[in-house]
């Protein structure tokens, strides 16, 4: 794909996301990318839901961010594992993002997280136009830039100051801040989409997990079940109180019919001794 530029006929129309290539056609590196962007994906719609009730944000994940212009185009992009643009519409024209193009919207991601699959060197490289730290510092400035390694458990998350990153520190809880969305940051060892894995997710700022729309699913499960058996109990419970309460009844009709027998008993045997000419006494 060539774009010419001729500077005695029209205006300049650079190409926009439907016009630039999707992938640069490589393989995802790992299992464990794609469930890790649905993870950070799923457990944050619920604050960008109140944080944009108008609708307007954009998440991409492995999708190109076109920066500028070069041929091969895709030569031109970075493909972060996952980044969110705020105050974006979701749909261009009615369809959905193919890319995130710089030079078309003019808005900066807020946050660009890279998922490190080897030494993480490509993900720290700062040669100047060539190295992603370099273009993500320089040039496509996110606010904030996170490197996520899950062989070693760990995130470095850095914030956009001036013109530089600089390393955000890790509070008591060993996550890190990202003031503008109210949420942290952080390691969570635990099992997602059948994988034992430390995960990178999301709290919010009074630490509590920001979990997904299956998480919440499973706790609503198991809070019905607990409410059934909580109901269940309560239904043998008063079952039981019923049949004590019958058999009590029962025995106390019976001991009631055992008294009217012996009533009538008397009251024959002093008819039959009437009947003698004997006057009983009572």
């Amino acid at each position: 794909m060539t774009f010419t530029i001729d500077p005695s006929t029209d205006p300049v129309v650079l190409p926009d996301h439907t016009q630039l290539p999707e992938s640069d056609g490589t393989f995802v590196k790992n299992f464990q990318e794609h469930p890790q962007s649905i993870l950070l994906t799923d457990s944050l719609e619920p604050v960008l839901q109140q944080v944009h009730p108008d609708g307007q944000y954009a998440i991409g994940q492995d999708s190109g961010i076109y920066w500028r212009m070069t041929e091969p185009p895709e030569k031109g992009a970075e493909a972060p594992d996952w980044f969110y643009v705020p105050n974006v519409p979701p749909l261009l024209n009615g369809i959905p993002r193919r890319s995130y193009v710089l030079w078309q919207e003019f808005i900066a991601p807020l946050i660009i997280l890279e998922f490190v699959s080897g030494s993480g060197k490509e993900e720290r490289d700062k040669t100047p136009w060539t190295g992603k730290f370099f273009i993500y510092e320089q040039v496509i400035r996110p606010a904030f830039y996170g490197i996520y390694e899950v062989q070693t458990a760990s995130v470095e998350l850095y914030r956009l100051i001036g013109n530089r990153f600089e390393l955000v520190a890790a509070n008591a809880r060993g996550h890190y801040q990202i003031e503008p969305l109210g949420v942290e940051i952080g390691i969570w060892q635990g099992l997602y989409q059948n994988l034992e894995l430390p995960w990178l997710r999301w709290w919010d700022a009074q630490g509590n997990l920001l979990i997904t729309g299956s998480e919440r699913a499973e706790i609503e499960s198991q809070r019905a079940t607990k409410e059934y058996q909580r109901a269940t109990k309560e239904y043998q419970r008063a079952t039981k109180e019923y049949q004590r309460a019958e058999q009590e009844r029962q025995r106390a009709e019976q001991e009631h019919q055992r008294a009217e027998q012996e009533h009538l008993h008397v009251e024959k045997l002093m008819a039959q001794l009437r009947a003698a000419g004997i006057e009983p006494e009572l």
